[in-house]
């Protein structure tokens, strides 16, 4: 007997999979579950359709994204931090600091898209990586400069 699969079913396929089962599998389990129906004509038919609408919506999306990314990646963002000596910062940059400078500029990312691809400890210039679909990654430039320390600017205040 040739089902369709509703749901995923361990051991026979996916969701949409068309499989062929023995007739009491399919009557006594598969078919009062819920988990299948069966593959007639309508039903093809039906499951072809929403396919071809579930590939157009996903095209579209897909599209958005790649537009979001790109958007991403003409952005520059500077981050300001702490620094010592030889440029040496305080602490790091988190994926936090990061997603609060892209909604500053209007683009709105989670933390947890955000991959920073190098150890920061540097003033200098980085890349981040947003991954924001299976197929669509975003590469991110952004520079991390040296926050003005509040002793040194005190110390060069003339005093009177």
């Amino acid at each position: 007997m040739r089902v369709i699969l509703c749901e995923e079913v361990q051991s026979l396929g996916s969701i949409g999979d068309i499989v062929s089962v023995k007739s009491g599998y399919a009557r006594n389990y598969l078919l009062p579950r819920s988990l299948a129906v069966l593959a007639s004509d309508g039903n093809t038919r039906q499951l072809n359709h929403q396919k071809r609408v579930l590939n157009n919506r996903k095209e579209k999306l897909l599209g958005e994204l790649r537009d979001f990314a790109k958007k991403i990646a003409k952005l520059a963002i500077t981050i300001s931090k702490q620094s010592g000596e030889e440029g040496r910062i305080f602490g790091t940059v988190t994926t936090q600091e990061i997603s609060e400078a892209l909604s500053k500029n209007g683009l709105e990312v989670s933390r947890r898209k955000i991959r920073v691809l190098e150890s920061i400890n540097k003033v200098g210039s980085y890349t981040a990586e947003i991954k924001l679909h299976a197929e669509v990654t975003a590469q991110m430039k952004f520079v991390v400069e040296a926050l003005a320390s509040p002793v040194a600017a005190a110390s060069e205040v003339p005093a009177e």
